[in-house]
C-alpha cells in the first residue's frame, strides 16, 4: 500500500542542495522513514540520479552495525563517492550512530554531497535537536497522515473514512490492521511502551503516574484551555495529590518536545499581543489521545476542533487561538468587558486566516453566535467558519465563508475557496 506525500516531498525537493543538513522529524511511526527511503527515493530515481549516486544507510538494520562507528561511516561514505557527480547521503535511526551531529556536520564538507537524516529515539525526536546543529540543519516535521492523505489509501466512503480517522488517527500502520480490536491494542500499546518510554528515558522521570495522569487530563480537555496552576489544583482537589504548578508545567513541556502534544498560545487580535494564559493544547495524533482514555470519550465536537488544528499545521501554519474584547453598555450606561474567541488564527508570511469550529449550526441563533467574535475581530482577513453540517460552501455579507467538515479537510485550497 503506498501512501503519497505530496507536501512533505515538495519540501524535500525544495531544499535539495541548499547546503545544509535535511533533518526529518516526527513522533515514531508517522511515516519518516517511508518518506525518505521510498518516496523520495523514486523522486531521485526519477529525476536521473543514478542508483550508485544514491547512499542509503538504515542503522537499524543489523547490516549496517559497524557503520555505527562515526569513523567507519566517514570512510564508507566518503569510498562511494568516485566522481564528480551529485550524490545523495539518506541515514535512518542516526542516533544510533556515536557522535552522529560531528559526523553529518563533516559530511557538509564534501563536495557535491547533500544529507537527508531521521531518528526515532528520545534525543532525537526532541524539538531541540536542529540546534545542536548550529544553523547547519533545516528541519521538515512530519505528522501523521492528514485525512486527505489518509482518504487516498482507504477502501470506503468518505463518511466511514472519517469515523475511522477521527478514532484512531492518522498513524499509517493503522490502514493496515483488520479491525478495531487490532487498532486499539496497537495504539495502546504504542502509547505504552514506546511514546511514553521515551519521555521517561530522556528526562529520567521518576512520579511516572502522576506524569500519566496529567496526559490524561489533558487528552480529555482537547479544545478547553489550561494551564499549570489549574492542574495542580485538580490534583489538589480530586486526586489528593501534592504536585507543583512548576512541575505540571515542565511535565506539559515534555510532551511538547517529544512531539506528542502542541501548545497554541491565545492572541489578543485587536491589540495585537499575546496572552501568556489558559492556551489550549492538542494531540499530534487523535488515535494516540483516544487510546489513552481507552476509547471512553470520543466527543465528535471537540476531535473535530483537534483535526482542524492539525489540518492547519500540516498545511504549514503557525496556529493561535484568537481573543477579541468586546466593549458594551449594559441597561444601567456601564461599560461591559466580554471576550469572545476565534478557534484558531492561522498565519503564514503575509496570509492570516480567522478559522472557527462549530460541530453543528441547527439554528439562526448559533450561527449569530459562531460569527460573533469574526465579525467582531475588526479587520478584513479572510473569516472561515468549519462546520459537519452537511452543506455546500457559501459565503455571507460579511465575507464569512461557512464549509462543510470533510470539503475542508479533502482540499488542501480550501482556505481560498
Amino acid at each position: 500500500m503506498r501512501i503519497n506525500r505530496p507536501y512533505y516531498l515538495d519540501r524535500l525537493i525544495n531544499s535539495k542542495h541548499n547546503g545544509l543538513i535535511k533533518i526529518v522529524t516526527g513522533i515514531r511511526r508517522c511515516g519518516k522513514s517511508y518518506l525518505l527511503l521510498d518516496i523520495f527515493h523514486d523522486h531521485l530515481k526519477a529525476s536521473g540520479v543514478d542508483e550508485s549516486h544514491i547512499i542509503e544507510l538504515a542503522l537499524d538494520d543489523l547490516l549496517f552495525f559497524e557503520l555505527r562507528d562515526p569513523f567507519k561511516m566517514l570512510s564508507y561514505i566518503r569510498g562511494r563517492i568516485v566522481d564528480d557527480g551529485q550524490y545523495y547521503v539518506v541515514i535512518d535511526e542516526v542516533q544510533l550512530m556515536d557522535k552522529f551531529v560531528d559526523v553529518l556536520n563533516s559530511l557538509l564538507h564534501i563536495r557535491k554531497v547533500d544529507v537527508y537524516v531521521t531518528g526515532s529515539n528520545s534525543r532525537f525526536l526532541s524539538s531541540d535537536i536542529v540546534t545542536e546543529f548550529r544553523g547547519r540543519g533545516e528541519q521538515i516535521h512530519v505528522y501523521p497522515l492528514s485525512f486527505q492523505e489518509y482518504c487516498s489509501a482507504y477502501d470506503g466512503d468518505k463518511r466511514k473514512a472519517w469515523n475511522d480517522y477521527y478514532t484512531y488517527g492518522g498513524l499509517p500502520k493503522i490502514l493496515s490492521l483488520a479491525d478495531d480490536e487490532r487498532k486499539g491494542e496497537y495504539l495502546r500499546d504504542l502509547y505504552k511502551t514506546v511514546y511514553l518510554q521515551d519521555v521517561f528515558q530522556r528526562h529520567n522521570i521518576k512520579n511516572k503516574q502522576e506524569f500519566e495522569e496529567i496526559i490524561s487530563i489533558l487528552a480529555s480537555s482537547i479544545g478547553g484551555a489550561t494551564n499549570a496552576t489549574k492542574l495542580s489544583n485538580t490534583f489538589k482537589s480530586v486526586k489528593h495529590v501534592s504536585i507543583s504548578s512548576r512541575t505540571v508545567s515542565t511535565y506539559i513541556d515534555y510532551l511538547c518536545d517529544a512531539f506528542m502534544i502542541e501548545r497554541s498560545i491565545r492572541y489578543d487580535i485587536k491589540g495585537k499581543k499575546y496572552i501568556n494564559s489558559n492556551a489550549k493544547h492538542y494531540f499530534t495524533d487523535l488515535g494516540l489521545r483516544n487510546a489513552i482514555l481507552d476509547f471512553r470519550q470520543q466527543e465528535e465536537n471537540h476531535i473535530m476542533e483537534n483535526v482542524i488544528y492539525n489540518e492547519l499545521r500540516i498545511r504549514g501554519y503557525r496556529v493561535d487561538v484568537g481573543s477579541v474584547v468586546q466593549k458594551t453598555t449594559d441597561r444601567d450606561g456601564k461599560t461591559v468587558r466580554k471576550v469572545l474567541e476565534v478557534d484558531f488564527v492561522a498565519n503564514k508570511g503575509s496570509k492570516r486566516y480567522y478559522v472557527q469550529s462549530a460541530y453543528t449550526m441547527p439554528t439562526l441563533e448559533k450561527v449569530t453566535q459562531e460569527k460573533r467574535s469574526l465579525v467582531a475581530s475588526g479587520d478584513f482577513f479572510k473569516k472561515i467558519i468549519v462546520t459537519a453540517d452537511d452543506i455546500k460552501a457559501k459565503r455571507d455579507s460579511n465575507g464569512i465563508l461557512t464549509i462543510n467538515l470533510l470539503d475542508f479537510l479533502l482540499d488542501s485550497n480550501s482556505l481560498d475557496y
